[in-house]
Formats: C-alpha cells, structure tokens, sequence
C-alpha cells in the first residue's frame, strides 16, 4: 500500500513538474536539436573549430557578403585576386591597419584555402545600399564608355587577377578610386590609377553608385 501510495505521489509530482516546466523543458530540446544542427552545418562548411575565416566575418560578413558599405564582399572574388591581396597585406605592398596584421599570421596553406572558400561562396546583391537614380544612370553610362568589362568581366564579375566589382559596398569603391588616384594602392596594369586619374570626384561617386547597386550574377 504504502509502495503504491509513493509511486502515485511520484507520478503527480511528474505531472505537476510537466505542467508547468513542459514548455521550457521542450524549448531545452530544441535548443539541443538547434545547437547540434548548426554545429554539424559549421563542420561541413570548412572543419572543426575555429575556421580561418571566422575571424572575417565580422567586418566582411556571413561567407563574404559584407553588409557594411566599407568592407568589400569577399564572395565570388576570384581565387586568383583574393590571395594576391593577401600576400600584398603582408608585404606591405598594400595598406591596412586591420588586414595587415591579420594576413601576416596566415601561412601559405592558410591564404590558399580562405582564398578559394570565399571565391566558391554565392555572392547576394548589395540590399542595403539605395542609389541615386542620376548618378547610376551616368554611372552606367561611364562604365560601358571605360569599356570595364574588358578586364572585369561581362557581368563585372571578375577573374583571375580582376577582383569582382558588382554589389561592391559603395564606400568601398570609392575609397580605392581615391586610393588609386593617389597612388596609395597600386596594381600591375596601371590600368586603374589611370582610370582613377582621369575621373572627376563626381565620376567616381557615379561609378560607384552603379556598381553598388548592380546584383551579382554568375558569368
């Protein structure tokens, strides 16, 4: 009696305990579930803890797609560019008080493979950038008449050693026309300090108003 008088006690207590914890305790479960789905996704996304590129997201965003108009979208940049860059941060041969540090504790095998992650990652269009619709138009029209395909790309969106240029952050762009005009970054062709060169300060921010809002596409 006294056996099945506990256990009848025991089984209100559980069903008391269920009432009211039920739902927490069903939202533990699928946080549980949650944490070891994301947790499988992160793995198959580059390998155990931590990735390389973990510490590129904040400034360039989820794989690459940067939602800050001053830091460039490492998605869809060729292999080729990306690690070029890189070394160039390392060097010295390109400036940056954030990249610089940053790239010259990165090996070889490491630049390689964060190189070829970001250029396999699908690049999005650039949302929150809204354009003048003026200063696109002759955005359009100064990019077609500078022919910028030839190098970057039918759809801009670049090879080899021609960096992506379409739904580039727009404070980005214009900053390395700036730099380029300067003679602050520097690029094998000399192509680009020419452009830059020749380019009102009103070009280049139409320039880069088109090439902001222009959605990447795969050639």
């Amino acid at each position: 009696m006294k056996k099945l008088i506990v256990i009848s006690v025991a089984t209100m207590t559980a069903a008391v305990a269920l009432a009211f914890l039920g739902p927490d305790l069903l939202n533990l479960y699928r946080l549980d579930r949650f944490i070891d789905a994301s947790a499988k996704a992160y793995e198959a996304d580059g390998g155990p803890w931590p990735h390389v590129n973990d510490a590129c997201f904040t400034c360039h965003g989820v794989k690459g797609n940067s939602l800050h108009q001053g830091y460039p979208s490492l998605a869809g940049q060729p292999a080729v560019y990306l690690e070029a860059q890189l070394h160039n941060f390392a060097s010295g041969a390109r400036h940056s008080p954030n990249m610089g540090p940053l790239s010259m504790t990165m090996d070889n095998t490491q630049i390689k493979d964060l190189s070829d992650y970001f250029s396999k990652a699908p690049a999005v269009a650039n949302h929150y950038f809204k354009p003048d619709a003026q200063l696109r138009i002759k955005g359009q029209q100064l990019v077609v008449g500078g022919n910028c395909t030839a190098c970057h790309g039918a759809q801009l969106m670049g090879h080899d050693q021609f960096p992506r240029l379409a739904g580039q952050g727009y404070d980005y762009i214009l900053a390395q026309f700036d730099a380029f005009a300067t003679g602050a970054r520097s690029e094998p062709t000399g192509m680009m300090k020419r452009i830059a060169e020749g380019a009102s300060p009103e070009d280049r921010k139409a320039i880069a108003t088109y090439l902001a809002s222009l959605e990447p596409k795969q050639p």
